[in-house]
């Protein structure tokens, strides 16, 4: 009989390393995915360390029960160095049996500092969160490379990496414990229709498109509202762009939230509006909120969407949907739309609750630790 999803492994400890730059709580995915398998395994009853050059995470690592260990991965010749040593010492001190890269540096210096798999070494998974970074490329040294989505395992093949090596755990995010439950939480009190998007403030998000997409649609809607919770590089540029829209007074920068469920739990629509992307954890979020979801049919957004049968895929901004379906709607006709028809959005907050339990954080903790046991000898 197998165990139930997230319970305890009766098939041995094991001791794993997750090595990444920051534990900062800033809103990164690649971080907040890299605490919420932590959290788990260590739920689990493994045996887990994190390593990193420190962050807000630290304190909630440690009620996890979870090891942190100071390490600046910084990309300096004197760090690095630094960092070599520091990884070989805390590989020969810790012998773990796997270690979870979930940056370009960290992979590069275990692969460097670690002892060869022949030698007693530890399995090295690298974790692609980013495939559009140019140097994600290198880490397929890794010996398994770990891919947030089908989109990611299909890219990363197309540079080089042999598929025998690729492997597909699809992003969790649902129960993690770094959010309330949604039902816990007050919805932020915010005007209706409310337009919401959770995402950095650059131009890979397509916050411009979204901004000019919600002036053609506010223009039938008088009283919708858009609100951009997060910040970003780009944010100056984009609040110009919003003055210029001429509907300025409707359009809120928020900025970032550590916990931004009261905006998902008030929102009418939420919005991703972004160029590219490989498995959004937001959509898991806002599809956990209850939220009709609107998203473009770029990479890994349709697998996240469940095809679209759980959220209403729009045009990308290329105009070439990944399906070759270009009969799709623009962003402003899908605003327009829903904004108009209250019934509507309510089909699609009922479509986006269902099918939710892959999207579990422990569901992708429990592919995590069975692929680190199919992959050790």
């Amino acid at each position: 009989m197998s165990a139930a999803p997230g319970s305890p492994s009766a098939e041995g400890r094991l001791r794993i390393v997750h090595v990444l730059n920051t534990v900062r709580e800033t809103g990164n995915g690649i971080i907040n995915t890299a605490m919420d398998l932590a959290w788990g395994q260590a739920r689990l009853g493994h045996e887990v360390h994190v390593v990193s050059a420190g962050g807000e995470y630290e304190t909630r690592l440690a009620a996890w029960g979870v090891t942190h260990h100071r390490l600046d991965q910084s990309r300096r010749p004197r760090a690095l160095l630094r960092a070599l040593r520091a990884f070989r010492a805390l590989l020969e001190a810790l012998r773990p049996d796997v270690v979870h890269a979930h940056m370009v540096t960290g992979t590069l210096l275990v692969r460097a500092a670690r002892r060869s798999r022949t030698a007693g070494g530890p399995l090295l998974v690298a974790h692609v969160h980013n495939v559009y970074q140019r140097s994600a490329r290198l880490m397929g040294v890794a010996d398994v490379v770990l891919c947030c989505g089908t989109v990611v395992a299909t890219q990363m093949r197309a540079r080089g990496v042999a598929a025998d090596r690729l492997r597909v755990v699809l992003n969790g995010t649902v129960g993690s414990p770094r959010l309330p439950a949604p039902e816990s939480v007050a919805p932020a009190s915010l005007a209706h229709p409310a337009i919401v998007t959770v995402a950095g403030l650059n131009a890979r998000k397509g916050i411009r498109e979204l901004i000019g997409a919600f002036a053609q649609a506010a223009a039938g809607a008088p009283a919708a509202t858009l609100y951009l919770v997060g910040d970003g590089p780009d944010r100056v540029r984009f609040e110009a762009e919003a003055r210029a829209s001429g509907v300025a007074a409707r359009i809120h920068f928020v900025g970032f939230q550590r916990d931004p469920m009261p905006w998902l739990r008030a929102a009418d629509v939420f919005v991703l509006a972004s160029h590219r992307e490989s498995f959004p954890i937001v959509l898991g979020e806002a599809r956990a909120a209850g939220c009709a979801v609107v998203a473009t049919a770029v990479d890994g957004v349709p697998e996240a969407l469940d095809g679209g049968a759980a959220g209403l895929l729009v045009r990308p901004w290329s105009g070439a949907a990944p399906d070759g379906d270009d009969a799709r709607p623009t962003l402003a006709e899908a605003l327009a739309r829903l904004l108009a028809d209250a019934d509507e959005r309510a089909r699609w907050r009922s479509a986006a609750g269902r099918g939710l339990e892959r999207f579990h954080v422990m569901r992708m903790v429990d592919d995590t630790v069975a692929l680190y046991r199919s992959s050790i000898p």
